[in-house]
Protein backbone atom coordinates (compact mmCIF):
# COMPACT_ATOMS: atom_id res chain seq x y z
CA UNK A 1 0.00 0.00 0.00
CA UNK A 2 2.70 2.43 0.92
CA UNK A 3 4.39 1.69 -2.28
CA UNK A 4 1.27 2.56 -4.70
CA UNK A 5 1.07 5.79 -2.31
CA UNK A 6 4.50 6.79 -2.44
CA UNK A 7 4.63 6.32 -5.86
CA UNK A 8 1.51 8.14 -6.75
CA UNK A 9 2.74 11.09 -4.74
CA UNK A 10 5.87 10.83 -6.64
CA UNK A 11 4.16 12.09 -9.83
CA UNK A 12 3.05 15.18 -7.96
CA UNK A 13 6.66 15.96 -6.98
CA UNK A 14 8.27 15.14 -10.60
CA UNK A 15 5.32 18.41 -11.95
CA UNK A 16 6.51 20.32 -9.16
CA UNK A 17 10.07 20.12 -10.18
CA UNK A 18 8.63 20.64 -13.47
CA UNK A 19 6.98 24.25 -13.40
CA UNK A 20 7.06 27.69 -11.91
CA UNK A 21 6.11 28.76 -8.96
CA UNK A 22 3.97 31.70 -11.22
CA UNK A 23 2.44 28.44 -12.93
CA UNK A 24 1.65 26.62 -9.61
CA UNK A 25 0.26 29.13 -8.14
CA UNK A 26 -1.84 30.29 -11.27
CA UNK A 27 -5.86 30.94 -10.66
CA UNK A 28 -6.24 31.75 -14.38
CA UNK A 29 -8.20 28.50 -15.51
CA UNK A 30 -11.66 28.40 -15.54
CA UNK A 31 -14.39 27.57 -14.79
CA UNK A 32 -13.20 27.17 -10.72
CA UNK A 33 -9.78 29.48 -11.02
CA UNK A 34 -7.93 27.03 -9.01
CA UNK A 35 -4.61 26.24 -9.00
CA UNK A 36 -2.20 23.56 -9.28
CA UNK A 37 -1.03 24.38 -5.73
CA UNK A 38 -4.59 24.55 -4.61
CA UNK A 39 -4.72 21.11 -5.53
CA UNK A 40 -1.78 19.39 -3.99
CA UNK A 41 -1.89 21.60 -0.80
CA UNK A 42 -5.60 19.69 0.04
CA UNK A 43 -4.28 16.98 -1.34
CA UNK A 44 -1.59 16.79 1.39
CA UNK A 45 -3.51 18.38 4.07
CA UNK A 46 -5.90 15.10 3.58
CA UNK A 47 -2.92 12.63 4.21
CA UNK A 48 -2.15 15.23 7.09
CA UNK A 49 -5.26 14.92 8.67
CA UNK A 50 -4.97 11.10 9.37
CA UNK A 51 -1.45 11.99 10.86
CA UNK A 52 -2.50 14.39 12.78
CA UNK A 53 -5.35 11.66 14.31
CA UNK A 54 -3.18 8.60 14.51
CA UNK A 55 -2.25 9.04 18.26
CA UNK A 56 -5.53 9.48 19.16
CA UNK A 57 -7.26 7.49 16.84
CA UNK A 58 -9.70 10.52 15.57
CA UNK A 59 -9.01 11.74 12.05
CA UNK A 60 -11.00 14.80 11.36
CA UNK A 61 -10.81 15.68 7.37
CA UNK A 62 -12.55 18.87 8.12
CA UNK A 63 -9.66 20.37 10.31
CA UNK A 64 -7.02 20.88 7.66
CA UNK A 65 -3.61 22.69 7.62
CA UNK A 66 -4.26 24.87 4.48
CA UNK A 67 -0.31 25.83 4.87
CA UNK A 68 -0.40 29.15 2.47
CA UNK A 69 3.37 28.33 1.70
CA UNK A 70 2.75 24.51 0.52
CA UNK A 71 -0.18 26.40 -1.70
CA UNK A 72 1.88 29.05 -3.18
CA UNK A 73 5.45 27.98 -3.85
CA UNK A 74 6.74 24.87 -5.55
CA UNK A 75 9.30 24.64 -2.84
CA UNK A 76 6.70 24.59 -0.20
CA UNK A 77 4.55 22.10 -1.96
CA UNK A 78 7.78 19.90 -2.31
CA UNK A 79 8.37 20.18 1.47
CA UNK A 80 4.70 19.21 2.01
CA UNK A 81 5.49 16.21 -0.05
CA UNK A 82 8.64 15.08 1.92
CA UNK A 83 7.16 15.74 4.92
CA UNK A 84 3.83 13.33 4.19
CA UNK A 85 6.43 10.55 2.31
CA UNK A 86 8.37 10.00 5.90
CA UNK A 87 4.90 9.62 7.63
CA UNK A 88 3.84 6.81 5.45
CA UNK A 89 7.32 5.06 5.93
CA UNK A 90 6.88 5.05 9.94
CA UNK A 91 3.71 2.86 9.17
CA UNK A 92 3.78 -1.07 9.66
CA UNK A 93 1.63 -3.59 7.94
CA UNK A 94 -0.26 -3.85 11.46
CA UNK A 95 -0.80 -0.27 11.34
CA UNK A 96 -2.87 -0.95 8.67
CA UNK A 97 -5.59 -2.61 10.44
CA UNK A 98 -5.54 0.03 13.78
CA UNK A 99 -9.76 1.21 14.23
CA UNK A 100 -9.94 4.79 13.77
CA UNK A 101 -13.16 7.14 13.98
CA UNK A 102 -13.07 9.45 10.79
CA UNK A 103 -14.81 12.39 11.07
CA UNK A 104 -15.56 14.99 8.11
CA UNK A 105 -18.23 17.38 7.21
CA UNK A 106 -19.91 15.99 4.03
CA UNK A 107 -21.99 19.30 3.51
CA UNK A 108 -25.08 19.06 5.76
CA UNK A 109 -22.70 18.59 9.29
CA UNK A 110 -19.85 16.36 10.67
CA UNK A 111 -20.64 13.11 10.49
CA UNK A 112 -18.18 10.33 12.59
CA UNK A 113 -17.73 6.34 10.77
CA UNK A 114 -15.20 3.84 12.09
CA UNK A 115 -12.53 3.25 9.74
CA UNK A 116 -9.04 1.09 9.74
CA UNK A 117 -5.91 2.99 8.76
CA UNK A 118 -5.65 1.12 5.63
CA UNK A 119 -8.90 1.95 4.71
CA UNK A 120 -8.29 5.99 5.47
CA UNK A 121 -5.35 6.14 3.41
CA UNK A 122 -7.07 4.12 0.46
CA UNK A 123 -9.38 6.62 0.52
CA UNK A 124 -6.59 9.47 0.84
CA UNK A 125 -4.94 7.69 -2.56
CA UNK A 126 -8.34 8.07 -4.35
CA UNK A 127 -8.57 11.52 -3.51
CA UNK A 128 -5.06 12.33 -4.81
CA UNK A 129 -6.07 10.70 -8.11
CA UNK A 130 -8.99 12.56 -8.28
CA UNK A 131 -7.48 15.59 -7.83
CA UNK A 132 -4.42 15.08 -10.61
CA UNK A 133 -7.41 14.76 -12.49
CA UNK A 134 -8.17 18.19 -11.92
CA UNK A 135 -4.94 19.40 -12.14
CA UNK A 136 -4.68 17.44 -15.37
CA UNK A 137 -7.37 20.08 -16.52
CA UNK A 138 -5.64 22.98 -14.85
CA UNK A 139 -1.69 21.88 -16.81
CA UNK A 140 -3.89 21.59 -19.98
CA UNK A 141 -5.27 25.41 -19.70
CA UNK A 142 -2.00 26.82 -18.93
CA UNK A 143 -0.09 24.87 -21.79
CA UNK A 144 2.13 22.51 -19.44
CA UNK A 145 2.71 19.19 -20.60
CA UNK A 146 1.66 16.14 -18.00
CA UNK A 147 4.48 14.95 -16.43
CA UNK A 148 3.63 11.18 -17.22
CA UNK A 149 0.67 9.51 -18.79
CA UNK A 150 -0.71 8.31 -15.68
CA UNK A 151 -1.13 11.22 -13.75
CA UNK A 152 -4.95 11.55 -13.08
CA UNK A 153 -5.70 8.28 -13.99
CA UNK A 154 -6.85 5.94 -11.23
CA UNK A 155 -5.64 2.49 -12.30
CA UNK A 156 -8.80 0.67 -12.95
CA UNK A 157 -9.93 3.35 -15.79
CA UNK A 158 -9.91 1.74 -18.84
CA UNK A 159 -7.36 3.76 -21.38
CA UNK A 160 -9.19 5.15 -24.05
CA UNK A 161 -7.04 4.75 -27.31
CA UNK A 162 -5.84 8.17 -29.50
CA UNK A 163 -6.99 7.70 -32.89
CA UNK A 164 -4.58 9.24 -35.22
Amino acid sequence: MIDAIEKNLTRGIKLLNSITDEQYSSTSAPPYYSSIGSHMRHILDVFSCIFNGLKTKNVDFSDRERNPIAEKTTKGGLQYFDEIIAKLHTLSEDDFEVMIAVTDDLGTGKVTANYTVGSALVQAHSHAIHHYASIGFIINRLGIELPDEDFGYNPTTPKKELIN
